[in-house]
C-alpha cells in the first residue's frame, strides 16, 4: 500500500480487450450516437485529406496568375507558321523577286534565308528572317487572329525582332522584354488570373472545412452525451449495487477503494471515453489517408515524407527508451521523500525530544538530492519531447522542399504539390504521437472498467421475494429470543458457538465482555446485517429468516459509537427518513435528552446548518443522535457504545438521555463502562462467542465471577 501523499502509480488493465469488449457491449443503448459520432469523426478526417489537394490546385492556379502565359507564344508562333505554307511562299516569293523596291542584294539574301528555313526550327527560322530587310518581311508576313485578338503584321516583326535579341540565360531581360511588346501581342501574355476558378475552389474550400467544423461539433456533442450518460448509468448501477452488498463486503473493503470506484473510476472512464475513442478513430484516419493521398499525388514525395518523419520518429522512441527509467526513478524517490516528511512531521515532537533533528535533516537531505537528480533527468529528457515532434515535423518540411523544388525544376511537378506535401507532413506526423496518446488512455480506461465491473459482479445479499410476512412496529410486544445461534464471518471459523437468550419486552439488557468475545456480532446478527449459520432468532416468535431485512431496520433504533450527522440543517439530521414529524415533535425531543438549549443559542435554531466546520461536540452530536432515534420511535433499541467517545461529564448527560429512550423499550446495551449499565435488567456476559454468566449487577457481583473481575479492574488503582 502507498505511502499518504504518495504518487499513484498508473494502472494496468489485466485483460484489456475483455475489459475493452464488456465495456463496449454496456455502450449498446447509445449505439446509435456512437456510430454516428465514430462516422463523423472519420468524415471530418477524410475532409481534412482532401484540403491538400484542393490547396494545391488553389496554389497552382494563383500562381500561374503571377507568372506570363507564354504558352501563347507558341499559338502566335502557330499562326504565323500558317503563314508560310508551301502555295503562299511562293507566290510572296514571286512578288519579292519581280519587286523594284527590293535591291538585288537583299534578295539574294532572302533567297539563302529561304534555303535554310526547312531545317530551322520554328522559333530560330523567324529569328533568322528578322535578318531581312523590311519591305521584304511586310510582304512575307500577314495579319494574324489568336484567341480573338487581331494581331498586325507589323507587330509581329516587332515582336520577332525584340525577342531575337533576348538572352535565354537572362530572365530580367526576358521580362523587360516582355513588357514592352506590342498591346496586341501583350495582351495575350500578361499574367491573368482565372478568377471564377479560384473563387470555386475557394469556396469549395469553405464549405468543407464549415462541414468539418459542424461535423466535427456534432461529433464531440454526441459522444460528451454518450460518455456522461454512461458514467450516469454506471453512478447508478454502483448505488442501486452498495444497497444490495452484504456488509461482510463493506467490512472486508476500505472506504476509500469504494468510493474511489464510484468517482475516479468512474470519471476516468467517462473521460477517456470522451476523448480517446474519436482521437483514436481520427488518427488513424489521417494516418493512414496521408499515406494514401501521399502516393497518389507524387509518391517521389511520399517517400522522402515518411522517411524522413520515421528517421525522426525512430530516434525519439530511442530516448523515450532510455527515459523510461528515469521517470520509475522519480516516482520512487517521491514517494520515499514523502513517506519520510509524513512520518517525521506526525512525530516531530519525538524527532525533537530525542535530539534527533540533525540526522532528520541528513537523511531528508538525502531523499531530496535523490528525487533531485531523478526529477532533473525525468524532466530533462521529457522536455525533449515537444522540440523532438517539432524537429521530426521541420525535418519532414526541409525534405520536401528540397526534393519538390528538385522535381519542380524538372517540370514533374507543379508548386502546389510542395504546398499540399507540406499539409500531409503533419497529416502524417500528429497523429502518431495521438494515437500512442489514446492507446495509454484506453489501458487506463480498461483498468478502471476492471474495477468498476468487479465492483457490480460482487455477489449480492440473498433476496427476499419469497418472504411474505410482516411486524407492525406499533403492535409488536418487544420479545426477542436467540435459540442456539451459531455464525462465523469464514466458513472454517466459528465466532458465536451457541449462544442462547431471551429478552422480555421492555427489559434493559446489557452485553459485555472483552473485545473480540463477539458482542457487536450479535447486534449484526439481530438487525440481520449477516446471516445466520445455525440455529433462529425470534421476534414476537416470529423468525428473522421469514422476516425481511427492511422490517427488520424498521422495528430497532441505533445509538452507534461512531455518530453520524450529514451536512444539512438540525432538524434535517433529526427527521431522518421521516417525513411527518412537525416542529414541536423535534422540539420535544430535544428537551428529553437535553439538548434544547443548545438547539436555542444557535444562530437558525433547527433550521441552523452543522457542518464539519460547526463548533458542534463530540457529546452534543450523540445527543442529537439521541433525538434522532426518539423520533424514530421505534419498539426496539440498539446502543453499541454510545458514550465511549465523551467524557465523563457529557457522559453523565448522554445516560440521562439514554435513561429516557429505554422507557418501554426492549432495549440491547453494549458498553466497555460497566457503570452505564448497573441498572439494566439482565446483564449477558460474552466470552469468545458464548454467554458465560447472566443476571443483575448485585447477582453477578455476588458471584465474584467473570464479570466481577471485568466491574473491578475498571477501578483498581496503579499504587
Amino acid at each position: 500500500m502507498p505511502r499518504p501523499g504518495g504518487r499513484r502509480v498508473q494502472e494496468k488493465s489485466k485483460d484489456f480487450f475483455g475489459s475493452m469488449k464488456r465495456l463496449l457491449s454496456n455502450l449498446k443503448t447509445w449505439k446509435g450516437l456512437m456510430i454516428l459520432s465514430l462516422f463523423l469523426a472519420m468524415v471530418s478526417a477524410i475532409m481534412a485529406l482532401i484540403m491538400p489537394d484542393k490547396l494545391s490546385s488553389l496554389a497552382d492556379e494563383i500562381g500561374a496568375g503571377l507568372v506570363p502565359r507564354t504558352e501563347n507564344i507558341e499559338k502566335i508562333y502557330t499562326a504565323m507558321s500558317n503563314s508560310f505554307t508551301e502555295d503562299k511562299m511562293q507566290s510572296k516569293m514571286q512578288q519579292i523577286m519581280m519587286s523594284t523596291d527590293i535591291t538585288m542584294e537583299e534578295k539574294n539574301n532572302f533567297l539563302e534565308i529561304v534555303n535554310d528555313m526547312q531545317t530551322s526550327e520554328k522559333d530560330k527560322m523567324f529569328v533568322n528572317l528578322t535578318k531581312c530587310s523590311d519591305n521584304i518581311l511586310l510582304i512575307l508576313f500577314d495579319d494574324i487572329k489568336v484567341d480573338d485578338v487581331n494581331i498586325s503584321k507589323q507587330d509581329l516583326i516587332k515582336m520577332i525582332k525584340m525577342m531575337s535579341s533576348v538572352d535565354e540565360e537572362n530572365t530580367e531581360q526576358a521580362l523587360e522584354v516582355m513588357d514592352n511588346l506590342p498591346k496586341s501581342i501583350y495582351s495575350l501574355i500578361e499574367p491573368k488570373m482565372n478568377t471564377d476558378k479560384i473563387k470555386s475552389i475557394a469556396i469549395l474550400m469553405g464549405v468543407v472545412y464549415l462541414i468539418s467544423a459542424l461535423f466535427s461539433y456534432i461529433q464531440s456533442l454526441s459522444l460528451t452525451t454518450v460518455s456522461n450518460n454512461f458514467a450516469k448509468s454506471l453512478r447508478s448501477s454502483i448505488s442501486v449495487k452498495i444497497n444490495k452488498l452484504p456488509l461482510k463486503f463493506f467490512d472486508t473493503h476500505e472506504t476509500g477503494d469504494i468510493l474511489s470506484r464510484v468517482t475516479n473510476d468512474i470519471d476516468t472512464i467517462a473521460q477517456n471515453l470522451n476523448n480517446s475513442l474519436s482521437t483514436l478513430v481520427t488518427s488513424v484516419t489521417l494516418f493512414v489517408g496521408s499515406i494514401i493521398m501521399m502516393f497518389y499525388t507524387n509518391w517521389i514525395m511520399a517517400i522522402t515524407a515518411i522517411l524522413s518523419s520515421l528517421l525522426g520518429f525512430i530516434f525519439m522512441f530511442a530516448i523515450l527508451g532510455k527515459s523510461q527509467k528515469y521517470f520509475s526513478e522519480n516516482q520512487r524517490a517521491l514517494g520515499e521523500l514523502n513517506g519520510y516528511i509524513e512520518e517525521n512531521y506526525s512525530g516531530h515532537n519525538v524527532v525533537k525530544a530525542y535530539n534527533g533533528i540533525k540526522d532528520a535533516v541528513n537523511d531528508f537531505d538525502k531523499l531530496n538530492d535523490d528525487l533531485f537528480q531523478a526529477k532533473r533527468k525525468s524532466i530533462f529528457l521529457s522536455g525533449t519531447m515537444q522540440p523532438m515532434m517539432g524537429f521530426i515535423g521541420n525535418l519532414g518540411y526541409v525534405a520536401v522542399c528540397v526534393v519538390g523544388a528538385l522535381l519542380t525544376m524538372n517540370d514533374i511537378i507543379s508548386f502546389g504539390v510542395i504546398v499540399a506535401f507540406m499539409i500531409y507532413v503533419r497529416l502524417f506526423t500528429n497523429p502518431l504521437s495521438q494515437i500512442a496518446q489514446a492507446t495509454t488512455n484506453l489501458q487506463s480506461t480498461a483498468a478502471a472498467s476492471e474495477r468498476v465491473y468487479a465492483f457490480l459482479d460482487e455477489k449480492e445479499m440473498p433476496t427476499q421475494e419469497e418472504i411474505r410476512k410482516h411486524l407492525d412496529k406499533s403492535k409488536v410486544k418487544g420479545e426477542i429470543e436467540f435459540k442456539n445461534v451459531k455464525f462465523g464471518y469464514d466458513p472454517g471459523r466459528t465466532i458465536i458457538k451457541n449462544f442462547s437468550a431471551k429478552a422480555k419486552p421492555g427489559q434493559k439488557i446489557a452485553i459485555v465482555g472483552p473485545t473480540g468475545a463477539g458482542k457487536t456480532t450479535m447486534v449484526n446478527l439481530l438487525m440481520k446485517f449477516y446471516d445466520i449459520n445455525d440455529g433462529d432468532i425470534l421476534i414476537d416468535g416470529v423468525s428473522t429468516k421469514d422476516l425481511t431485512r427492511e422490517n427488520i431496520h424498521d422495528l430497532f433504533v441505533m445509538v452507534l459509537q461512531d455518530t453520524w450527522l450529514f451536512e444539512g440543517t438540525i432538524a434535517e439530521n433529526l427527521r431522518f427518513n421521516k417525513k411527518d414529524v412537525s416542529d414541536e415533535e423535534l422540539w420535544q425531543a430535544c428537551r428529553t435528552v437535553g439538548i434544547d438549549h443548545f438547539v436555542k443559542t444557535l444562530p437558525g435554531g433547527l433550521n441552523s446548518t452543522i457542518t464539519d466546520d460547526s463548533s458542534v461536540s463530540q457529546g452534543q452530536k450523540q445527543l442529537l443522535t439521541i433525538a434522532r432515534g426518539m423520533i424514530e420511535d421505534a419498539p426496539f433499541l440498539i446502543l453499541d457504545e454510545a458514550t465511549s467517545n465523551v467524557d465523563t461529564r457529557t457522559e453523565e448527560l448522554v445516560q440521562k438521555a439514554m435513561d429516557k429512550l429505554t422507557d418501554q423499550r426492549t432495549s440491547f446495551i453494549i458498553a466497555h463502562r460497566l457503570s452505564t449499565i448497573k441498572n439494566a435488567d439482565l446483564i449477558l456476559v460474552m466470552n469468545e462467542g458464548n454467554i458465560i454468566e447472566q443476571g443483575t449487577h448485585e447477582e453477578l457481583m455476588a458471584q465474584g465471577g467473570f464479570y466481577e473481575q471485568l466491574y473491578n479492574s475498571q477501578f483498581e488503582k496503579t499504587i
